[in-house]
């Protein structure tokens, strides 16, 4: 089978950790091919995708120019991608004490950030019935997280390194659901560091691009 595109990216079309990927898949000039599942049909747990991801959830990776080489969790593929094709650093950095803590952000967005942004869509928007205690505990998970952030981005402009990377990268999804749809408080005069970051991020080619994709495939 012929690949057209050097990487096969599974993913949602509203799923943020598949539009996280495609970001630093933008950032680093590689050509994919995005697969949107269906989960109503419950594509991901089809054989077709559990055969590369056991997990069933997305998104997953197929790498054709590394012997097809597959990587699922977003945020070991987002270091994938910047250890295998980042040499300039372009969204990364090259001193040992800063990939660790690249790293250590990475996994607060993933452990942090994700989980509980994502709960707090759930509570709110699909639980068979309204737990207002559930739906507070994630709104103030939300705050928490916004709050860890705003107390480093009040200090410097990036989170790592003194450059955008993919420790800053890896928040654009979430934020983009949560901010607007679950934060019921003045973010940029509670925040006002953590907002100027967000709006940074927002600025760049890669960011603008998945935004506008995300709209478009989610229109269709």
């Amino acid at each position: 089978m012929s690949h057209g595109k050097q990487f096969t990216l599974y993913t949602h079309k509203r799923g943020p950790n598949g539009w996280k990927v495609a970001i630093v898949l933008e950032e680093l000039g590689l050509t994919y091919e995005s697969i949107y599942f269906d989960f109503k049909q419950g594509e991901h747990k089809a054989s077709e995708h559990t055969n590369y991801n056991p997990n069933g959830r997305i998104p997953t990776i197929i790498d054709h120019a590394n012997a097809d080489y597959v990587l699922w969790e977003s945020d070991a593929i987002l270091y994938y991608l910047v250890e295998h094709y980042d040499p300039l650093h372009r969204v990364s950095v090259s001193e040992a004490g800063d990939k660790f803590h690249q790293l250590q952000w990475l996994f607060f967005q993933s452990s942090g950030q994700g989980p509980y942004f994502g709960q707090a869509a759930w509570f709110i928007r699909y639980h068979h019935e309204q737990l207002p205690s559930a739906q507070e505990r994630y709104k103030a998970e939300i705050r928490r997280v916004l709050g860890v952030l705003e107390s480093v981005l009040e200090k410097q402009q990036w989170l790592v390194g003194g450059i955008v990377t993919i420790a800053d990268l890896a928040f654009v999804p979430w934020n983009d659901i949560a901010i607007p749809a679950f934060v019921d408080f003045d973010f940029a005069a509670e925040f006002p560091a953590t907002a100027a970051w967000h709006d940074r991020l927002h600025a760049r080619p890669s960011v603008k691009k998945i935004v506008e994709t995300r709209a478009a495939v989610n229109a269709a």
